[in-house]
């Protein structure tokens, strides 16, 4: 029986979508029936005293949970974000009621011996409750008191070979989309990249020593899985050099209605006729393709690789075979002053192991700058507007390029120095322009 009333919450079970108050709740009962005879390391009445402070918070407008210090493991400056309840004496369950990260594997693919081996461990030691996955990646262990921390890091070590993710003002844990595992699209290697470099950089993922976060997501194609370019501080993102694959006969396959459009999928819903000029050409960003005689044709050098045509049409349109990545800089998405995309600095690198051209001339010299001149608490996208993306060029190394910007005027952080505008950076230009005129 639930020890506390909860009329709020109960609202928001009655709406046409899945509620996390319910999970709870039916893991508050199943905690209290203990029918697996577990012997529970933190309080059994946990579950019950998280839906009671919340309703709490929902009365109040206001969350009655508090900072109380810094809490983690032996070694370790991050993994644990402490969370302690202002109202201990009236709910005990989760006076302290820590969440842990932990690192998800590459591509996110688990054994199912694995998933139950991690949810007994938690259903001992903590809460039973787990978010997979939060928004940064990790595996999310709610809520534990702090004896437990050490005893679940031993368990996961020892025992599954596992380890901590991310917090505080550190190297968050990579994310990557499933890749080429799984994927078609895929233009590089996102589980290979996204392992190498959580191995390499250990330290910077568990000892803080930036002004702040700092995140790798990898997309394996444009399409954007996990939403790198407008959420990671260095986005790595699957693209291609040469020409877009096109099977005329395929193309001629959707415009006659033999194949279906998208893949087949229409949400349930018949939209009519496939029409090649409203949802294909007339929707291309750049007007880089055309349509006449039964035969498609497409621009390169205009091509921006956005993916729209290629997920109407895949059996027809195929991406080219030069692949690599484009890498950005700079993406957050804060609460004060708005979301920022990430910036591009590479249009194009190969992505292959060991990795080194990635990591020693891009990741080492923009972390080198951004933990010289970053303030305490600033992205790597806020130093870049605050000094400017020529800055951001010189310590990299890297020459200005057409492609960093969109559209004249719409990057206003970037400066071109006299030198450059004169003599250099002109040269670069019509040296861009002849390699795509051939």
């Amino acid at each position: 029986m639930a020890k506390h009333e909860t009329p709020l919450l109960d609202q928001l079970e009655t709406g046409p979508w899945p509620s996390f108050v319910t999970d709870i709740k039916r893991e508050a009962e199943s905690r209290e029936k203990n029918e697996r005879n577990i012997e529970y390391q933190i309080p059994q009445d946990c579950c019950d005293d998280l839906l009671g402070v919340l309703e709490l918070s929902y009365k109040h407008g206001r969350t009655h949970w508090k900072h109380g210090g810094i809490v983690g493991v032996f070694g370790y400056g991050g993994g644990v974000i402490g969370r302690y309840c202002d109202q201990p004496e009236m709910f005990p369950g989760v006076a302290h009621f820590h969440t842990m990260r932990v690192s998800q594997p590459a591509g996110k693919f688990y054994t199912t011996e694995y998933l139950e081996t991690i949810c007994d461990l938690w259903e001992r030691r903590g809460s039973g409750l787990t978010n997979m996955h939060g928004s940064t990646g990790d595996i999310i262990f709610l809520g534990t008191t702090t004896p437990q921390l050490e005893e679940v890091f031993w368990e996961l070590g020892h025992n599954l070979n596992q380890d901590l993710g991310g917090s505080g003002s550190n190297l968050r844990t990579p994310a990557d989309c499933v890749g080429a595992a799984r994927c078609e699209w895929a233009c590089f290697d996102t589980q290979a990249i996204c392992h190498d470099l959580t191995v390499e950089y250990q330290d910077e993922l568990h000892r803080p020593a930036f002004p702040y976060k700092f995140k790798f997501k990898f997309d394996g194609c444009p399409n954007g899985c996990v939403a790198a370019i407008a959420r990671a501080d260095l986005a790595f993102v699957g693209t291609w050099r040469d020409d877009i694959k096109i099977d005329q006969e395929a193309v001629k396959a959707y415009v006659g209605g033999e194949l279906p459009p998208n893949g087949g999928s229409h949400s349930g819903r018949d939209w009519g006729p496939f029409d090649i000029r409203k949802e294909v050409i007339d929707l291309c960003p750049t007007g880089c393709m055309r349509y006449e005689d039964g035969k498609l044709e497409i621009n390169t050098p205009e091509c921006y690789r956005c993916m729209h045509c290629i997920n109407v049409m895949p059996r027809a349109l195929r991406i080219g075979n030069d692949r690599g990545c484009s890498i950005f800089a700079g993406a957050k998405a804060p609460i004060l002053d708005g979301a920022q995309m990430g910036s591009l600095i590479v249009p194009f690198i190969k992505v292959e192991e060991p990795y080194d051209e990635i990591k020693e001339t891009v990741i080492e010299p923009i972390w080198d700058w951004w933990m010289e001149e970053g303030k305490n608490r600033e992205r790597l996208g806020e130093l870049m507007k605050r000094q400017g993306f020529q800055k951001l060029l010189e310590v990299t190394g890297f020459k200005p390029d057409a492609r960093m910007v969109q559209e004249p005027r719409t990057n206003p952080y970037i400066f071109w120095k006299e030198d450059e505008v004169e003599g250099g950076f002109d040269r670069d230009i019509n040296e861009y322009r002849k390699y795509h005129q051939r």
